[in-house]
């Protein structure tokens, strides 16, 4: 009864007008529903929705995700049923509940588990959004308390994680999600590498960690004396998983990756973003080609910030991000901050709608074209791309912004504009300059399609390039088209039917 009294100190801190008796009422209900039943730790197996709940507290999410945190084990591991929680909780909570039961019937192995775990992710986040965030606490607690199963069942848990629930948070902006749970599985998965990673880091942090005070103590002197207001000043350590892959990237040189410790600077405005980054360059030279401006153009899943990586004392380089208090919120918690109270304004920002997402209805047209599960793991790659990949954004010259997988290609950008474009698609323009139309491009880059009306359609070897799964499939459908075609073009007569 303690932890749930701090938990609900915690939401009362966020959420005043919070119903505070549902949410004891809802940990209740659980309790008594799982009493006796234990973790395989030995713990009473209560501690994992409380834990689950914790974890979405902190991101201060509204009472109605608490509950069902809480109850979201109850109707698939006790004889408690989803229909009881509706008539006590209320149609929401038992929405929530029962889009984490399905998540949680999946009795597959192998490829086939995968397949259909990928397909349930993908529909929950299509009907909503809130469920998989409650899934992906769920699984956050589960992984940090691993250490108690078998190595197989381990690795098993942790792989999937790393496949399919971390790219999945990082496509909704969820960064900080994201970072923990690589990092939960990492250890599992890859434990050597691990190791080795965590002990680079240990020895950078020991080398590094009073220099980068003192850069900091220097920063927030500069801001101060040009009356520029400050919220916070301080370093963040990249997260193990994310900086082993930067790593690979690099060689495994580690004087390669600037960004291991970054320094972050929140400030109130927009305006102050850009005065900060003057101040900086002021005091410190800039690496020609690492200024990244993501205020201007986000990322495609929304992240803002300025990014900076300068020569510092001692020719030392260090990464600058700096941010507003929004920006930087946004950051960490992504779409999660739709429902977030917003404690500047004193309001809850949240209500029981889903913010739509682009990507999340081309999901829900993939669940009716792919129903069949053959056609489903043929395409299984080209939705991973489409989904999971890191994101580029391109223009168009009407300033048009396209969201796409990371080394997309003119082709794409073409069929991205229209299935005409892209079926007569002859050249490109990138930059302005003539481009190959297997160029891969970066994000920021301008891309005009030039069109030829008298060609046929694609060139077929447009596939080894594409990697959208849209441009794929147009391919390959006028492909077969042109190929029916000339089939009944060179068969002479017609075929009668017995």
């Amino acid at each position: 009864m303690a932890q749930i009294d701090t938990l609900i100190d915690r939401v009362r801190s966020y959420d005043p007008d919070a119903n505070m008796e549902e949410i004891r009422a809802a940990y209740v209900f659980a309790e008594e529903a799982h009493r006796g039943q234990k973790r395989a730790s030995g713990e009473p197996y209560i501690t994992h929705p409380l834990a689950a709940a914790e974890i979405l507290v902190k991101m201060k999410l509204p009472p109605v995700i608490i509950e069902a945190s809480l109850l979201h084990d109850v109707p698939e591991d006790t004889n408690r049923t989803l229909d009881e929680i509706r008539t006590q909780f209320g149609d929401e909570v038992a929405k929530l509940v029962g889009g984490i039961t399905k998540l949680g019937k999946i009795k597959y192995r192998g490829m086939e588990r995968y397949i259909e775990n990928l397909r349930k992710m993908f529909l929950a986040i299509s009907e909503d959004v809130r469920v998989v965030i409650i899934k992906f606490a769920d699984r956050l607690h589960n992984l940090e308390t691993l250490d108690v199963l078998p190595p197989k069942k381990q690795y098993r848990i942790a792989l999937e994680s790393l496949e399919i629930y971390a790219p999945i948070a990082n496509r909704l902006g969820m960064g900080e999600m994201k970072g923990r749970l690589e990092d939960a599985a990492f250890r599992y998965v890859l434990p050597k590498e691990y190791e080795w990673t965590q002990n680079l880091v240990q020895n950078t942090l020991t080398r590094r960690e009073g220099y980068l005070e003192r850069i900091m103590t220097q920063t927030r002197k500069d801001l101060q004396e040009l009356d520029l207001s400050i919220v916070d000043v301080h370093g963040r350590t990249k997260h193990l998983y994310s900086l082993y892959k930067k790593l690979l990237k690099n060689d495994r040189n580690i004087s390669r990756v600037y960004d291991i410790i970054a320094t972050r600077v929140i400030v109130p405005t927009v305006a102050d973003c850009y005065a900060a980054l003057g101040v900086i360059h002021g005091r410190w030279t800039p690496l020609k080609g690492r200024i990244k401006d993501y205020i201007a153009q986000p990322k495609p899943n929304g992240y803002r910030s300025l990014h900076t990586t300068v020569f510092c004392e001692d020719g030392e380089i260090v990464e600058f991000q700096i941010r507003t208090t929004k920006m930087h919120h946004d950051a960490e918690f992504g779409i999660v901050s739709h429902w977030s109270y917003d404690e500047q304004k004193g309001k809850r920002l949240y209500n029981g709608s889903t913010p739509k997402i682009d990507w999340v209805g081309q999901l829900a047209e993939t669940q009716k074209e792919l129903s069949n599960k053959k056609k489903y793991l043929r395409s299984l790659e080209e939705i991973k791309i489409d989904i999971f990949n890191d994101r580029i954004f391109v223009f168009t010259p009407q300033g048009d912004v396209l969201d796409l997988p990371e080394d997309s290609t003119p082709v794409d950008v073409a069929y991205a504009v229209h299935t005409d474009v892209g079926n007569t698609c002859a050249s490109a323009k990138v930059n302005n300059e003539i481009a190959p139309l297997d160029r891969m491009l970066r994000s920021g880059d301008v891309v005009e399609i030039i069109t030829d009306r008298n060609r046929k359609g694609p060139n077929p070897n447009w596939l080894s390039s594409a990697k959208t799964r849209h441009a794929r499939a147009k391919i390959r459908q006028f492909a077969r088209a042109s190929l029916t075609s000339w089939i009944k073009g060179v068969i002479p007569g017609k075929i009668r039917k017995k």
